[in-house]
């Protein structure tokens, strides 16, 4: 009798730009301080691209080739690519098609994914519905956003929230006890107001009065965010664990989104699952949105063993969140030379 097939994590990029926007920085610019913020969120730096040499499509491009330079996989055996972001080059054509061809994936195929803080874990999912198919063998998911370009910094409820990055995760086929689990996904459009770029799209295109009245740049309710986000955040992963057959003792790491450090301790109270098992780095990264749960991944990946759960949960803008359990496998094999160093910080201008 065949196996089933399962599609397990073989290999992580990431990559964040040099320049570091700090707390201190940002309270000369708005009515803040390093003291509040990191009360509020748990942010004490965040990472700005370039505003002219770096798009979503080079962050995720880098992540990738990150990926490649470190794991014995070619850029040839790459099948597809899964772009999750809020924050492509254009809205048309595709960053996902930017990113094969600065990443040298001749053979594979891209599409661009938007599920906001969720993107990942859409993007993840499919992927991986992709490989259980029986049809594709080697699956990039990235997640990559450039939030610094959709970011007002004369906000001061939103500018010191955001921060710019990429990873990036390799899907392969295995028929071992490893890999992505069952998932919940879920949206509610009745939190669109709440957290959206107003102008831009389609039903409010650019003119002379949307850039006025910066309607181009990202706005929230906060508050509601935050209540929605532990209430969502929290059902999705009681749900998920349901589904797998898994008690919360059987999990072993925590990877959530990294949207508020506040947030994240609500939920781990909420899951009754210690807080030492939550995997936090919020404070260097800040919100990357589609790609703050590949950068936990890609930072901790040496803590991580074969065998264990890791359970991922999401909440963000639509509104979209989810959950899912994956049992940690076996990651291919490493080059002997291994590559990337976070870069070294760069003077910050706005």
């Amino acid at each position: 009798m065949r196996k089933e097939i399962r599609a397990t994590i073989s290999a992580l990029g990431g990559y964040v730009p040099s320049t570091v926007l700090t707390n201190q920085f940002l309270s000369t610019i708005v009515d803040t301080s390093d003291e509040w913020i990191r009360q509020r969120t748990g942010i004490e730096e965040r990472r700005i691209a370039n505003a002219e040499d770096e798009a979503t499509s080079d962050l995720a491009a880098s992540a990738i080739q990150n990926l490649l330079d470190n794991y014995k996989v070619k850029p040839e055996e790459i099948e597809a690519v899964i772009l999750a972001t809020a924050t492509p080059d254009h809205l048309l054509a595709p960053a996902s098609s930017l990113v094969c061809k600065k990443s040298g994936l001749i053979n594979a195929f891209g599409f661009d994914l938007n599920g906001a803080c969720s993107g990942f874990l859409f993007g993840l999912t499919t992927g991986a519905s992709l490989i259980e198919s029986g049809r594709y063998k080697k699956v990039i998911v990235v997640g990559a956003d450039k939030m610094s370009s959709i970011v007002d910094y004369k906000d001061r409820n939103s500018c010191i929230l955001f921060g710019d990055g990429a990873g990036a995760v390799l899907l392969e086929p295995t028929t071992e006890d490893y890999g992505v689990m069952e998932s919940v996904m879920k949206t509610d459009g009745g939190g669109t107001e709440s957290l959206m770029v107003k102008a831009g799209g389609s039903r409010f295109p650019a003119i002379a009065e949307t850039i006025e009245n910066r309607s181009h740049y990202i706005r929230q309710n906060g508050a509601l965010v935050f209540k929605n986000a532990v209430e969502a955040m929290s059902s999705a992963s009681s749900e998920v664990l349901d589904l797998n057959d898994l008690d919360k003792e059987e999990i072993d790491w925590v990877i959530p989104h990294q949207a508020n450090k506040r947030i994240i301790q609500a939920v781990s109270e909420r899951l009754n699952i210690p807080f030492e098992k939550v995997k936090i780095n919020i404070e260097k990264y800040g919100n990357t949105t589609s790609a703050t749960v590949p950068l936990v991944l890609w930072d901790f990946a040496e803590d991580f063993k074969p065998g264990q759960h890791l359970l991922i949960t999401t909440f963000g803008a639509g509104f979209s969140w989810g959950a899912t359990c994956l049992r940690w496998g076996q990651l291919c094999n490493k080059k002997e030379k291994q590559e990337y160093a976070l870069p070294q910080s760069e003077p910050i201008s706005l």
